[in-house]
């Protein structure tokens, strides 16, 4: 149901057309928990007439079974549509609802005011033009206040409103509102929220929602639909910047057509524009804006459109369209700042998936350079992120991509990761700025090649990876796949992890974050050594999959075997032949694999050995079998 309007009964194409052609607003209502948030929501779907007449009675019902007004209406309980939220009286998921006025149509997502669910509220606030922070009049700029003020300076909200609400229940007290003007204002700066609004307010009256509040006659400015209904919106702003479509679809319907699709991200575009295709740099020029109305002589920022090019040039998914005048950045390793959105940690040293834009790349994080502490704004080391953590952090990606910094452009400075076994969304994250290192270092061009390398040992490179439990019997296998080998005439290189942690690895310790670090050199000296065309035999109990998996793909396919040792904990813990279990047991030896660190085990590993009942000998043969079988040797 749209805004009541006159028009509706004496124009109705009129109005349908209007309605088309308001320009839309997104924000966010964010704050502590019980600060008023789903009220005030539930206060402008009812001031702007937009709720039906069942919904009204469905409301008034759930109010006096769910309500905490008494009598009167719960405007909450407009918005907060989980059973959960209802029986408990807070906010749990991002609740988005639409309304519209007769000057613009609005999206409004009420955000969880709960510290747990701060990734919620990330979420929440990724589209959004203005930021909604609602403080209790009573209670004053509380922690989780501040907490979720940084997350909107963090992710770029231009617009905040600071909305002092429950003024009623202070007897509309300018003294009290003063005082929390003062004191957010100073914590504002201190955070780089520069634009902020503030507004006293009643969103269970309706003081200053829609209309000038007679009871706080001392205050003079807008209300809050005053201010929703005029604030300029990042769609007019990004209009004015420069122009990027990352490339969504190739689009060649037949021979005589090839267009790239996607949505224009920023700026302006128009027939004969010189265009840059990134990261490749190669230029043309636009000759047509195609869409399913007809060509346009001019497209804008969040229109979807297809551009054809005067020139034939290499143009992929993924590839990011540029005004050649005003390009964007190209580089492969950043420092960002990334909310960590998930229960299993972020170590530095794993792989993950980055998405930026429509293109997806392998992105490792190198190393965490400092935790914030958003209660106290403090810079902590870290070695990893827990849930709803906030890092500036290093990434490095497998390939160079076009990017802006993310406070200039969030669609071509944003990102998710991506975890590449469960396909989760693992974290969200902003590009800060390209490390200079990665402009400096080139890869450079050598005439002898791995193939060539290969040809010459008469070999297949590729990496044997032995995983499994301590006492498995990895190394006593690999040491003997190696001398099977070598007998044959191969030419071969044994990686055990004992070994390397005696040189290059003998910094490292025994925690999670380390043990992720120690296959990630491992991994990068094992793709040396293939690409040197030898076989590299590595015995490590690797218990992490997500490692093994970062392993596997430092290689090219059909170069990485994978041998799963398969012991069971009590015969591993049987033979002990180090005497690492016993001291495990007895709480001397923390972080082992087995006790009290989990081993992950493979799914699809290409060989499986179960030494329970099978020799060292037999399984070393298995091992070779599959070697000659697959024309490794």
């Amino acid at each position: 149901m749209a805004h009541v309007s006159d028009l509706i009964e004496t124009d109705i194409n009129q109005y349908l057309e209007n309605h088309q052609n308001k320009n839309l607003l997104r924000f966010i209502t964010c704050g502590s928990v019980d600060d008023g948030k789903s009220t005030l929501i539930g206060r402008l779907l009812f001031e702007s007439k937009m709720l039906f007449e069942d919904q009204l009675a469905a409301v008034e019902s759930d109010s006096r079974k769910f309500g905490t007004q008494g009598e009167n209406i719960d405007f909450a309980l407009l918005v907060d549509g989980l059973a959960a939220e209802r029986e408990q009286g807070i906010t749990i998921d991002v609740a988005y609802r639409f309304f519209s006025t007769d000057r613009r149509k609005f999206i409004v997502a009420d955000t969880p005011g709960h510290e747990q669910y701060t990734r919620n509220m990330v979420t929440g606030a990724s589209t959004a033009d203005v930021a909604i922070l609602m403080v209790d009049a009573r209670k004053g700029i509380l922690p989780q206040t501040r907490r979720h003020s940084y997350l909107v300076s963090l992710i770029g909200i231009r617009h905040v409103v600071v909305a002092v609400n429950k003024m009623d229940l202070m007897d509309y007290s300018e003294k009290t509102y003063n005082a929390i003007v003062e004191e957010y204002s100073a914590f504002a700066k201190q955070v780089g929220i520069e634009n902020v609004t503030f507004i006293p307010m009643s969103a269970y009256k309706g003081d200053n929602i829609t209309s000038q509040s007679e009871a706080m006659s001392w205050y003079r400015g807008t209300t809050l639909m005053g201010f929703l209904e005029s604030v300029e919106i990042d769609e007019q702003r990004l209009q004015k910047q420069a122009f990027r479509m990352p490339v969504q679809w190739v689009n060649r319907p037949n021979l005589d057509f090839r267009g790239f699709s996607g949505q224009i991200a920023s700026g302006i575009i128009k027939p004969g524009m010189k265009l840059r295709v990134l990261p490749s740099g190669k230029e043309s020029s636009i000759a047509r804006i195609v869409t399913k109305d007809g060509d346009l002589e001019e497209a804008v920022a969040s229109q979807s459109v297809t551009i054809t090019l005067a020139d034939e040039i290499d143009v992929s998914r993924g590839d990011v369209l540029v005004d050649a005048v005003e390009p964007a950045e190209v580089a492969k390793q950043f420092e960002t700042t990334m909310v960590w959105m998930h229960e299993e940690p972020l170590m530095p040293g794993r792989t993950y998936l980055m998405k930026v834009g429509t293109k997806t790349v392998s992105a490792t994080v190198m190393d965490i350079k400092y935790q914030v502490n958003i209660n106290t704004m403090e810079h902590l080391a870290a070695k990893h992120l827990d849930l709803n953590g906030i890092g500036v952090c290093t990434v490095s990606l497998d390939q160079p991509i076009a990017f802006d910094k993310y406070l200039d452009n969030a669609d071509t400075g944003g990102f998710i990761l991506i975890d590449r076994l469960s396909n989760n969304t693992v974290a969200a994250g902003m590009i800060n700025f390209a490390l200079r290192r990665s402009q400096n270092i080139v890869m450079q061009h050598v005439d002898v090649a791995k193939e060539a390398r290969s040809q010459q040992k008469a070999q297949k490179p590729c990496v044997i990876w032995l995983t499994g439990l301590s006492g498995a019997g990895k190394s006593t296998i690999a040491n003997l796949v190696e001398k099977k080998l070598f007998a044959m005439g191969q030419h071969t290189y044994l990686l055990d992890g004992d070994n390397v942690r005696h040189g290059l690895n003998k910094d490292l310790g025994f925690k999670d974050e380390d043990r992720v670090e120690n296959i990630r050199r491992v991994s990068e000296v094992a793709k040396l050594m293939v690409d040197a065309g030898l076989i590299v035999i590595s015995a490590f109990i690797s218990p992490f999959r997500a490692e093994r998996a970062m392993a596997r793909e430092m290689v090219e396919e059909g170069e990485f075997v994978e041998v799963f040792v398969n012991t069971s904990l009590e015969v591993a813990e049987g033979r002990d032949v180090k005497g690492l279990y016993r001291k495990a047991r007895r709480g001397e030896l923390k972080n082992f694999t087995g006790i009290d660190s989990p081993y992950e085990q493979p799914t699809n590993a290409e060989c499986v050995l179960n030494t329970n009942e099978t020799s060292p000998e037999d399984c070393a043969d298995k091992v070779i079998e599959y070697l000659v079988e697959h024309h490794y040797v």
